[in-house]
């Protein structure tokens, strides 16, 4: 599953900003290749024991089962890449649910995963995903008895759903980073990071910086700074 995703990391990149109209190329390969490269998998599942003065424990992990996903339009293959390897890894199958303007890369990354699930011997629908998404299949799938787990990336509302199902839930809602810059900092170094950070994939990660709060006696000069990284600043 890796090899496949690292090989498919650049059409991948290609088709999302097509589909979405978000983000760029170069980002979201990179992004693809994170993803692939460095989700936690099989490597990283080992049964652990402790023990002391009062006896010893075992820690055995465990598959919860079908596990169903929803997926966003900003992060669309990166989010499916990164969800499959490591709910797989963990012996679990996994349902997507995507984005309905990212239906087409989405559902792409999830045949590609699947044929290389298939080449490795594995079951032949381990991954699947909802060829015509919607707010009702949505809806359906976090109420569906089989699902016993869900894993949402999105907007507020669907994660306030989700959250709400009764289901044990990992979501990932909208975000809003806010960077701080007081005057111990390496005010270029700060400027290079804020600029790099706000405009990689045009902003579309949650996790990118939104919003900076300075300190006064420096704001000139980190302005300045950020200035010569050729960020467009707005009074």
């Amino acid at each position: 599953m890796r090899g496949a995703a690292i090989e498919s990391a650049e059409r991948f990149a290609r088709d999302a900003v097509a589909e979405t109209g978000l983000g760029r190329v170069p980002h979201k390969v990179q992004k693809n290749l994170l993803a692939a490269t460095k989700t936690p998998g099989v490597e990283d599942i080992e049964p652990k024991v402790y023990t002391g003065d009062d006896g010893l424990t075992l820690v055995e992990p465990a598959p919860w089962g079908v596990i169903g996903s929803i997926t966003p339009t900003t992060n669309p293959t990166e989010t499916v890449i990164n969800n499959a390897l490591s709910a797989v890894a963990a012996g679990n199958a996994v349902v997507f649910h995507p984005h309905p303007a990212a239906k087409g890369v989405s559902n792409l990354a999830v045949r590609v995963l699947n044929r290389a699930i298939r080449a490795a011997g594995g079951p032949r629908t381990l991954i699947c995903s909802i060829a015509n998404p919607t707010l009702e299949s949505s809806a359906e799938l976090m109420q569906h008895r089989g699902i016993r787990m869900l894993v949402v990336t999105g907007g507020g509302e669907v994660v306030k759903l989700a959250m709400r199902s009764g289901k044990k839930c990992i979501a990932a809602g909208p975000g809003n980073p806010t960077v701080i810059v007081d005057d111990t900092a390496d005010i270029a170094r700060a400027a290079r990071c804020i600029v790099d950070g706000a405009s990689f994939d045009n902003n579309v990660l949650c996790t990118a910086e939104k919003e900076v709060l300075v300190f006064e006696n420096v704001a000139d000069r980190l302005v300045a700074e950020m200035q010569c990284c050729g960020a467009l600043l707005v009074e």
